[in-house]
């Protein structure tokens, strides 16, 4: 499986959590990192290699900060860009039908600050709501999400530990539930044929 990592960050050389996971992703094998903003400091996207790269890839991580509860500003336009008519959606926009969408996100406050009744009042699950009815529309399997929050207070050994949970999530073959499920009903009946 070839794993695009599309990191979406305005000020990468002064985050702390989106550098440090694209820096570990980009040493992991059938991984490409990419760091849009660097690519399009003008945001003048060339669609067309846009659109090559994620056809040259099976799983498509959307790497990026939670920004004021949704994507940064070159990721919208990315999306708006790229993702076009006939294309992506539409009549013969089938492109990306069947590859796989994984969104990676970090986010400031404590989990807890992201639940039903919490201080930002939704969970994530809702928050996403708008980037999973995105991957719908064009036909892509919106696998679970990797969310790491607190990444204000994060101390080295909690950030260490979500570098490696973050590359394990998003490489994980079997993260897609149905296939985690088929692989679990064919050990199960491997099982019982032994007994």
């Amino acid at each position: 499986m070839k794993t695009l990592v599309n990191v979406f960050h305005p000020r990468l050389d002064q985050s702390t959590v989106n550098r440090r996971w694209a820096e570990h992703m980009a040493h992991q094998p059938g991984v490409t990192v990419r760091h849009l903003d660097a690519l399009y400091p003008d945001r003048a996207i060339d669609v067309p290699a846009e659109q090559a790269v994620l056809l040259a890839h099976d799983r498509i991580v959307f790497q990026h900060p939670l920004f004021w509860y949704s994507v940064p500003p070159l990721m919208k336009q990315w999306l708006d860009d790229v993702l076009t008519y006939g294309w992506a959606y539409g009549p013969g926009g089938t492109a990306l039908a069947g590859k796989e969408w994984l969104s990676a996100i970090s986010t400031g406050g404590p989990a807890d600050a992201y639940v039903a009744g919490g201080y930002n009042t939704y969970s994530m699950s809702e928050l996403l709501k708008p980037l999973q009815q995105t991957a719908n529309l064009i036909g892509m399997k919106f696998l679970p999400p990797f969310v790491w929050h607190g990444a204000v207070r994060a101390t080295p050994e909690a950030l260490a530990a979500g570098v490696e949970a973050y590359a394990r999530h998003a490489l994980d073959p079997l993260l897609d539930p149905q296939k985690r499920l088929a692989g679990l009903l064919k050990q199960m009946e491997e099982e019982h044929m032994a007994l």
